[in-house]
C-alpha cells in the first residue's frame, strides 16, 4: 500500500518539476497561449502498448491543448497541476502541447478558446474544472474527431447553453474525485497531531469544495471521538477562488480567537489564510496538490487528489488507441480505484509531530477496504458527536 501512495506523490512531484520546462505565455486575440514540444521519441510503457480497438497514435500528427478555467497556470492548484501534467506528458512522449487562457470567465470565451485550439491543430483538449460543462456540451458534437478530457467535472455539469442536460459523446471522458476522503485524512491527522481549534475556508460552495469540507469535519469527528478530546471548528465559504483583504481580515480574526489550523480549499484563496497565519503563528492545510513549496513551513499538510494520475491515464488511453474504453464515461475516483487520494508523505511536507506515517497507512487501509465509511452527501451537514462543535458561518 505504501508503494501505491508514494507513486501518487511521485507523479505530483514530477509534474511540479516539469513546470520549468513549460513555455511562457504569449498573447492572442481570444486567449493567452503557451507552446511546448520535445523532439525526443521517448514514450511511456502504456503508450507503447498494443492497441485493442485502434492503432497507436503517431505523435507527430498530434497536439494536446490545455484550456484554463477562470484561473491561470500559476494558481498553485488544479490549473497549474493540469498544465504541468500536460507538459510532462508531452515532453516524455514527443507530443506538441499548448495552453489557452480564455479572455473572460464565460462559457462563450471557453468555447472560443477550444475553437482556437482546434483551429491551430489540437487533437486532444484537456480541461480542468466544472466550469467546462457547457463548453463540452456544445463542442463535443461540433468536433467528433477531437478527444476531450476533463477533470473535476461530473455528468450533472454537462449542460448546453440553454441549460439542458446533454449526454456525453464517445469522444469525451470526464472524471471527478472523492474529495471527502482527502478532507477526512487532513482533519483526522490534524486532531491526532494535537490540534483542537480548526477552521475550514472554502472557495465557492460547489460539490467538490463541499466534499472536501464535509470530509474534513468527518475526519475531525472520528479522531476526536477516538481520543475523547473536545474540538471546535469554524466553517466558511468565501464565495470566490482567490484571497483578498476582507477574507484575510476574517482569517486574522479566526487565528486571533484561537484557531490553530485552517484548511484553505479553493484555488488561490489560501493566500488569505497564509497571510493571517503569518501574523498569528498559525498553520494552513493546502488542497489538490502538495502546496508545501508555496505555503512553506506554515503548511501542516495538503489534502491531495490524483489529478496527474487521472490525466495521464486518459492520455495514455488515447495515444495507445484505446480511448473507446473511456470515451463516453464519467468516473468518480477514490482510494478504492487506485492512487487518487492522499496526504504528502515525504519528509519535507510531513508537518506532523505526533501523528505518524504508520497511523496514516492504517487510515488509508480502512478507507480502501470500506471499514472506514465517509459520507459524500453534499446536501446535509455531517453529524458530529459530543466532542465536536462546528460553527457554520454564513
Amino acid at each position: 500500500m505504501k508503494k501505491k501512495v508514494v507513486s501518487l506523490l511521485l507523479a505530483a512531484a514530477m509534474t511540479t518539476a516539469a513546470l520549468a520546462g513549460c513555455g511562457s505565455s504569449n498573447g492572442s486575440s481570444s486567449s493567452d497561449a503557451s507552446k511546448g514540444t520535445d523532439s525526443a521519441s521517448a514514450s511511456s510503457s502504456s503508450s507503447s502498448s498494443a492497441s485493442t480497438d485502434g492503432e497507436k497514435k503517431d505523435t507527430a500528427d498530434e497536439k494536446i491543448a490545455m484550456i484554463t478555467d477562470s484561473g491561470d497556470i500559476t494558481d498553485e492548484s488544479f490549473n497549474q497541476i493540469t498544465w504541468e501534467t500536460v507538459c510532462a506528458y508531452g515532453d516524455a512522449n514527443g507530443v506538441e502541447y499548448e495552453y489557452y487562457k480564455p479572455a473572460e470567465d464565460t462559457d462563450e470565451e471557453r468555447i472560443n478558446s477550444i475553437d482556437l485550439a482546434i483551429s491551430e491543430g489540437a487533437t486532444v483538449v484537456v480541461m480542468p474544472g466544472y466550469l467546462f460543462g457547457p463548453a463540452i456540451a456544445e463542442e463535443q458534437d461540433t468536433y467528433p474527431d477531437v478527444t476531450f478530457i476533463a477533470v473535476d467535472v461530473t455528468e450533472s455539469d454537462i449542460v448546453n447553453l440553454s441549460g439542458e442536460t446533454v449526454d456525453l459523446g464517445k469522444n469525451v471522458y470526464i472524471c471527478s474525485f472523492e474529495e471527502e476522503q482527502a478532507g477526512y485524512l487532513a482533519g483526522y491527522a490534524a486532531v491526532k497531531d494535537g490540534y483542537t481549534s480548526l477552521g475550514f475556508l472554502g472557495g465557492i460552495a460547489v460539490p467538490a469544495v463541499i466534499r472536501f469540507g464535509y470530509g474534513y469535519v468527518q475526519g475531525i469527528n472520528a479522531a476526536a471521538e477516538e481520543d475523547g478530546v473536545d474540538v471546535n471548528v469554524k466553517y466558511y465559504y468565501g464565495g470566490q477562488f482567490y484571497g483578498d483583504d476582507s477574507i484575510t481580515a476574517r482569517m486574522e480574526g479566526w487565528y486571533a480567537d484561537g484557531t490553530q489550523v485552517v484548511f484553505a480549499c479553493g484555488g488561490g484563496i489560501w493566500t488569505s489564510a497564509l497571510d493571517a497565519a503569518e501574523t498569528h503563528d498559525g498553520k494552513v492545510i493546502g488542497v489538490d496538490v502538495d502546496q508545501r513549496s508555496k505555503i512553506g513551513e506554515r503548511c501542516l499538510t495538503s489534502a491531495m487528489k490524483g489529478l496527474p494520475s487521472a490525466i495521464n491515464n486518459a492520455l495514455d488511453s488515447y495515444f495507445s488507441g484505446n480511448f473507446s474504453e473511456l470515451g463516453g464515461t464519467a468516473q468518480q475516483l477514490g482510494l478504492k480505484d487506485g492512487d487518487y487520494i492522499g496526504l504528502p508523505t515525504d519528509s519535507e511536507s510531513w508537518g506532523f509531530t505526533t501523528f505518524t506515517q504508520d497511523q496514516y497507512e492504517t487510515v488509508l487501509a480502512g478507507i480502501r477496504d470500506g471499514s472506514i465509511e465517509i459520507s459524500s452527501d453534499t446536501e446535509n451537514q455531517p453529524e458530529v458527536g459530543s466532542h465536536v462543535t462546528v460553527d457554520y458561518i454564513s
